[in-house]
């Protein structure tokens, strides 16, 4: 995220971020895993930008809020399964935590320019895999789902599942830097031009 400390100001920018970031959840979190007409769940991805857009507590919890608003949803009235809602439903949150705090993190050692690229990449992948391991770990241990599930089998399904989650979470984040440094580039030509017509 190439991106200056400062650049959301007042109030009215982080409410913009915050519900297009909301918006975001809203159109894909109904599909966890995607289809051909529905793009896969952008939610890790969302909490790592949202801690580093807006890395407010009072966020983090609105969005956990509206995450399970739209799990509620889809179970009870879109006839999605119930099979992932167990105990271990529970440790969505210091997965999604593990998320946010990536984010906020990256902020803090943000400095502008491409060579912040490498943290960000790092950060990122470090933060997913934690999310995976804890999401898909306690699942595992705890949701009682799947007693008959050997550690090998386990294992061959970490590997199934691993690399399409942390694919998609980089896809959402790799779309949003493009579109961050868009706007970024807009905004320093439209600085440079207002400069030069008062200069």
């Amino acid at each position: 995220m190439f991106m200056e400390r400062n650049i959301i100001k007042n109030n009215s920018t982080l409410i913009i971020v915050t519900a297009i970031l909301a918006t975001l959840m809203l159109a894909t979190r109904y599909y966890h895993f995607g289809s051909a007409l529905h793009l896969p769940d952008a939610s890790l991805a969302i909490f790592f930008l949202a801690g580093f857009y807006v890395p407010r507590t009072r966020v983090f919890i609105g969005l956990l809020l509206l995450a399970g608003l739209i799990d509620y949803a889809a179970i009870s009235f879109g006839n999605v399964s119930d099979f992932c809602i167990s105990p271990a439903y529970w440790f969505l949150i210091p997965t999604y935590a593990f998320m946010w705090v990536g984010g906020k993190w990256y902020q803090k050692k943000y400095q502008p320019g491409f060579h912040a690229l490498l943290p960000l990449l790092a950060i990122l992948f470090a933060a997913t895999s934690a999310a995976f391991l804890l999401s898909n770990g306690s699942f595992y241990l705890l949701s009682g789902k799947i007693p008959d599930m050997s550690l090998n089998q386990y294992i061959e399904g970490v590997v199934k599942y691993y690399p399409p989650y942390v694919f998609s979470t980089f896809a959402y984040m790799g779309v949003a830097s493009l579109i961050h440094i868009s706007l970024m580039v807009t905004r320093d030509v439209n600085h440079d031009r207002n400069q030069s017509k008062t200069g």
